[in-house]
């Protein structure tokens, strides 16, 4: 296909996608700020524990950002072999770093989040959203590394679509964890991490079925 069109092809969908991941932290701070009388307070501590979030998602652009180029490289040389070793070993590092992750954040999250400007007001909200935040980091690995898979496949809508899932149920999840089980920004972190939850599955469902022309095998 001439540049300009596979430009158009491949870009759109994959900046919507980008910005619909944005969602995900603007719609916690909306609702966490309409909490009653600790809202100001709880959205801090969101800010608060948000480098953690950022440090987390870096590690699975660590494996995703090299690996699937990599990968694209390989399909465009015709060699799906290689290509399928190379989402195995992105696979592979992801979930290595999600369970070296779970554990390092687990035990040093409190001095880290003072480190970034927690104190002892918020520091109870900063570390409600972390704790459970950390536990769902193999989820975040899988949906944000292993989306640039499909990316790399020319299949940039599948890929935005698992992004999609996941926000969607964010804002649906959200308002009913906060405020309906009165969970307030602990609901906010359950509500991201079942929602990062989905796009992980859809993610791994596509990679390991017929409509992946690579895909995570044994």
């Amino acid at each position: 296909e001439k540049i300009p069109k596979l430009m158009m092809e491949l870009a759109i969908p994959s900046i919507i996608a980008q910005v619909i991941n944005i969602l995900y932290n603007i719609v916690d701070r909306m609702y966490i700020g309409h909490i009653p009388d600790v809202g100001a307070v709880a959205l801090t501590g969101l800010g608060i524990s948000a480098p953690l979030v950022l440090i987390i998602s870096a590690f699975s652009s660590f494996a995703g950002g090299g690996g699937a180029p990599l990968a694209a490289i390989a399909l465009g040389k015709n060699d799906k072999n290689e290509a399928e070793k190379i989402l195995g070993n992105a696979f592979s590092m992801l979930t290595l770093m999600a369970v070296v992750l779970t554990i390092v954040f687990t035990l040093i999250k409190e001095p880290l989040l003072y480190l970034f400007g927690a104190s002892d007001v918020t520091f109870n909200y900063a570390n409600d959203y972390t704790s459970i935040y950390i536990m769902g980091t193999i989820f975040v690995q899988y949906a944000l590394g292993l989306n640039l898979f499909i990316t790399s496949q020319g299949k940039t809508k599948n890929a935005m679509f698992s992004v999609l899932i996941g926000a969607i149920a964010n804002i649906i999840l959200d308002p009913i964890f906060i405020f309906g089980f009165d969970m307030g920004v602990q609901g906010a972190a359950i509500a991201t991490v079942i929602s990062q939850t989905l796009s992980a599955i859809y993610v791994l469902r596509f990679l390991t079925s017929e409509h992946s022309i690579i895909r995570i095998r044994k």
